[in-house]
């Protein structure tokens, strides 16, 4: 017997030895290849011979779920390099049923890869995901249902829809976020569904899990998004649900409360109507106290969507952050503005990319009320490393913020980011210097200083920058006629444009040129007495004659402007020789230019002046050209070519100021143009719907159970009445917790426990004190008390 049972144990030692190498192997094989992943894309770029296509068919035909795993990994990377691996089809379905959860991804991946190109072989795995919809793993249910709504074939709609309703009552709520994730795709797929699809919806929103109704309103917004009556009776609780729901769900059911809100509600009083602009502020107060009309009168629904969104400011999630901004700064009175201000500065500090966005947001949010961020201006400062678009964004929001308080830091900030290495932001930075002498009159005479001195920077693009803006604060007071700029006289408008004209040669950029050239000829006219023709600036002349030299090497642009202030100094003084002279030369030069705006320019001005006394030579032969038709006077040419050309046209900001569609949390307000994508924010009503339909059986408050006191006193009072009473103690206050008391007086198990002790505890003593004191002389007229109060309480009883 002892030599059997050491057979049986050297037998069994020889199998647990091989089962051990079989597994050391098998872990060892991991360790070399989980650490070269890569070794499946490459042997993909050189998986065609025929040989290797016979090891993946072995591999997924054979027993071993190491070699079909394997096999999977291959042809996924076979995929992911483009190869057409579609001849494995069938063996792949084969492997839908594997026990092993790996494998089962991978053929999964490879199924929606290839169902939609071979709709016949994909067929043949419709049973199989059907049998899947019933496993009892909700992982893998919710698995089959993903791959059966991600098969693009239209004939199998009606069984991806029955497929889904019957997940959408499943008990797990990831299957259930399953089901409401593939209603988008069967809806894609067929529309015809639309009936019953919109029956699941319906049926999800009812669902008390915060996991599946972020998916939910994905799937209203893609299948059903006007249909906002379907959420009557679901907006309070899921208002309240609002802060448990997962953080990319909180977006998208935060959008579709936002729009329920903004369709069905009225609009909350004592904040100004619409989207306000930043013109509509300038000489008021726009503080946050200021723009408030009296006291505020919010819908209680209305408030309930602004008090479930305020927690969701913590959130780590910048999409969550930026998604509850959206629906304060629209849905919200003014005095909730201030609540999203830090959250909004916490995102400039997380990464670039999100630093990108949030500018954006906070450029249109500042052009409403920009005293919300001016006490945090240093936050929006430039940095060398910001990206060039950022800067530009920063720049755009130094100038929203700008104050009286704080102009001169910022304006130390633009005339220092100047001198940057790119050039759109030396643009940008001159022409935000520029719109601060605008609208901070007390720096006018900083801005128009740093201007100047940035017309002798060596470099064009200041120079021109500059130019420009300098035109254009010339044109703004001029026209206003404000005597701010002449306070000074070196600082005076048409100060500056001598200036400018005495350093036209310094000037090469072609439209700083032209502005220059376009100023000296609409202000040259003058009534002093100088030196140089009567009616005209002492400083014009001379720039056309510069000019005159370098016809031949200007632009076109500059041409066009040459000619135009030839023909304005002509009109102002006809009567000089000199100046008559010099106009035929550049009007003789303009008719044989190479560029027909030019030529027509010229031709078209010769003529208007035919009337003031200009000739102009043709072909050099001294014979004076012939014109007909209607000729003009001297103060009928001179009202074509000065009137009305004066105007101030402002200058565009930037696309998120100039247009109000651009709403916070838009993709158009990070592209710069609209996109198809966006949605469209709805419009309040005055009034809203009744407040009766959102009533719903989930917010009627818990009515506690009545409680009822019981004395002796007050059966006596009240007995005879018919209705049910509810009596009270008339002697003192009850213990805490005992029968006489409120009974949500006990805090807790431990405070039951202990006066249910204490109660007994004492009837023991009282009754003990009955049977040892029978001779004292109450004990009759005690006994009778008890008695006449035990059939009272009967008596109530009763009556209750």
């Amino acid at each position: 017997m002892s030599g059997q049972y050491l057979n049986a144990i050297s037998e069994n030692a020889t199998r647990l030895g091989m089962r051990l190498q079989e597994t050391f192997s098998e872990h060892t094989r991991d360790l070399t290849t989980r650490g070269t992943s890569a070794a499946y894309l490459d042997s993909a770029a050189t998986a065609t011979d025929e040989k290797t296509k016979l090891a993946i068919r072995k591999q997924l035909d054979g027993n071993s779920d190491r070699d079909k795993l394997d096999a999977m990994k291959r042809l996924v990377a076979l995929i992911s390099k483009g190869r057409n691996v579609s001849e494995y089809f069938a063996p792949v379905v084969k492997l839908v049923a594997s026990p092993n959860l790996e494998i089962r991804k991978l053929v999964y991946i490879y199924l929606l890869r290839y169902a939609e190109h071979e709709p016949d072989l994909a067929l043949l795995s419709i049973n199989t995901f059907q049998k899947d919809l019933a496993d009892s793993s909700p992982l893998i249910r919710a698995m089959a249902l993903r791959v059966l709504s991600g098969i693009r074939v239209p004939m199998i709609g009606s069984i991806v829809v029955l497929a889904i309703k019957k997940c959408a009552a499943d008990v797990s709520p990831y299957v259930r976020k399953a089901a409401a994730l593939a209603i988008p795709k069967c809806y894609e797929l067929d529309p015809s569904h639309l009936s019953a699809l919109i029956q699941i919806i319906t049926t999800l929103l009812k669902d008390r899990s915060p996991l599946s109704l972020g998916c939910v309103a994905v799937a209203f917004e893609a299948v059903c998004p006007t249909r906002l009556d379907l959420l009557h009776i679901h907006y309070r609780r899921l208002c309240k649900i609002l802060v448990d729901v997962d953080e990319w769900g909180q977006v998208d059911l935060m959008n579709l409360l936002l729009r329920y809100a903004r369709t069905m509600l009225p609009r909350p009083m004592g904040r100004r109507g619409g989207v306000l602009s930043n013109k509509e502020g300038e000489g008021e107060d726009d503080s946050v106290e200021g723009r408030m009309d009296g006291e505020e009168e919010v819908d209680p629904d209305v408030k309930l969507l602004i008090q479930s969104v305020e927690p969701t400011f913590q959130s780590r999630n910048p999409a969550v952050v930026m998604a509850a901004t959206k629906v304060l700064f629209y849905a919200a009175p003014l005095s909730y503005w201030p609540k999203f201000v830090h959250p909004l500065l916490r995102l400039l500090m997380t990464s670039k990319e999100v630093e990108r966005v949030v500018l954006v947001d906070l450029i249109i949010i500042t052009n409403v009320v920009p005293s919300l961020f001016s006490p945090f201006y240093a936050r929006f400062l430039v940095r060398s490393d910001d990206l060039i678009q950022v800067k530009k964004d920063k720049i755009n929001l130094l100038l929203n913020v700008l104050t009286v308080d704080n102009y001169a830091a910022i304006m130390r900030e633009f005339m220092d980011y100047a001198d940057d290495v790119d050039d759109s932001v030396v643009a940008e930075a001159i022409r935000a210097l520029g719109r601060c002498a605008i609208r901070i009159p007390e720096s006018v005479q900083q801005c128009l200083t740093a201007l100047m001195t940035m017309i002798k920077s060596p470099y064009d693009a200041v120079v021109s920058s500059a130019v420009l803006m300098l035109q254009y604060l010339v044109q703004t007071q001029l026209s206003v006629q404000s005597p701010m700029m002449s306070a000074s006289t070196s600082q005076s408008p048409l100060s500056i444009i001598a200036r400018l004209a005495r350093k036209i040669d310094d000037i090469k950029h072609a439209q700083a040129r032209a502005c220059v050239v376009w100023l000296v000829g609409q202000y040259a006219a003058s009534d002093e007495r100088g030196p140089g023709p009567e009616g005209v600036a002492e400083w014009a002349p001379d720039v056309l004659r510069k000019l005159a030299k370098t016809f031949g090497q200007e632009t076109s642009l500059v041409k066009l402007q040459v000619v135009t202030l030839a023909a304005k100094l002509f009109v102002l003084s006809p009567g000089d020789v000199r100046l008559g002279l010099l106009s035929r030369y550049v009007f003789s030069l303009a008719r044989y230019d190479v560029n027909y705006d030019v030529r027509d320019r010229g031709r078209m001005l010769s003529t208007l002046l035919a009337g003031v006394g200009l000739q102009v030579q043709v072909n050099g032969t001294g014979a004076e050209e012939k014109r007909g038709g209607v000729v003009l006077r001297r103060e009928q040419v001179r009202l074509v070519l000065f009137e009305g050309k004066s105007g101030v046209k402002d200058e565009k900001l930037s696309f998120l100021a100039d247009d109000e569609r651009v709403l916070v949390g838009s993709l158009s307000r990070a592209t710069g143009k609209f996109m198809q994508t966006d949605a469209i924010l709805p419009d309040w009503l005055e009034r809203g719907v009744e407040g009766a339909l959102r009533d719903s059986e989930y917010d009627a408050p818990a009515v506690p159970a009545a409680v009822t006191a019981l004395s002796s006193a007050g059966q006596r009072a009240t007995k005879g009445v018919a209705s049910p009473i509810v009596l009270t103690p008339t002697g003192g206050s009850p213990r805490p917790g005992s029968r006489n008391g409120n009974k949500g007086a006990f805090t807790d198990l431990d405070s039951f426990y202990a006066e249910n002790e204490a109660e007994a505890a004492g009837s023991e003593a009282e009754s003990e004190g009955e049977d040892g004191s029978g001779s004292e002389p109450d004990e009759d007229e005690s006994g009778s008390e008890e008695e006449e109060s035990s059939e009272g309480d009967d008596d109530v009883i009763g009556q209750s």
